[in-house]
């Protein structure tokens, strides 16, 4: 246990480092009525960034979907899109345990861990537009809770799948 907090706490000082700063709290004075049905696509200011962020939403949708080979096939997309991002070398490493796990569990477990650096890069990326919506559950990892990145507020659990696909709330929103 303490093996792992440490790998995590070490992955937050060694993750990505994005340029920019996030906004978490900007409010406008105007009231307008919004359809919560309709979600502005997440379009960070950096292709780049844009290219790891559509691949980590792919891998977390397949994981949800408990997909084994689908995973590990956007997990091979993600490593890529983070080993052309210079300061993304250790997030491409814990891709890399994704691609080569043996089980979704261990894509699962390994996701929690990927999960926390790509939340950190974001959280000093600039978006152009849209949300990305930070979510928690705390029954993941055998209780020891799991983050991950989603573009909406509905929780769809990548930790539990159909298990317990409501599992969660959302922690943090990046604007």
């Amino acid at each position: 246990m303490k093996k792992y907090i440490g790998i995590a706490i070490v992955s937050v000082f060694l993750s990505c480092s994005g340029s920019g700063n996030k906004s978490e709290n900007q409010t406008d004075s105007t009231l307008v009525a919004v359809d919560s049905s309709v979600v502005a696509p997440v379009k960070p200011d950096d292709p780049q960034v844009a290219n790891i962020y559509s691949s980590y939403i792919d891998l977390k949708d397949n994981l949800i979907a408990s997909n084994y080979e689908a995973s590990k096939s956007s997990a091979k997309t993600l490593l890529l899109s983070l080993k052309e991002k210079e300061g993304c070398e250790s997030t491409a490493l814990l891709a890399e345990k994704i691609v080569t796990a043996k089980d979704i569990a261990t894509q699962r477990k390994e996701f929690t861990f990927l999960s926390s650096d790509v939340i950190a890069m974001f959280k000093h990326t600039d978006l152009l537009s849209g949300t990305i919506y930070v979510q928690h559950c705390p029954m993941a990892n055998k209780g020891n809770g799991g983050d991950w990145l989603s573009s909406e507020k509905n929780v769809r659990n990548p930790y539990y799948g159909d298990e317990m696909m409501e599992c969660g709330a959302v922690v943090e929103e990046i604007k």
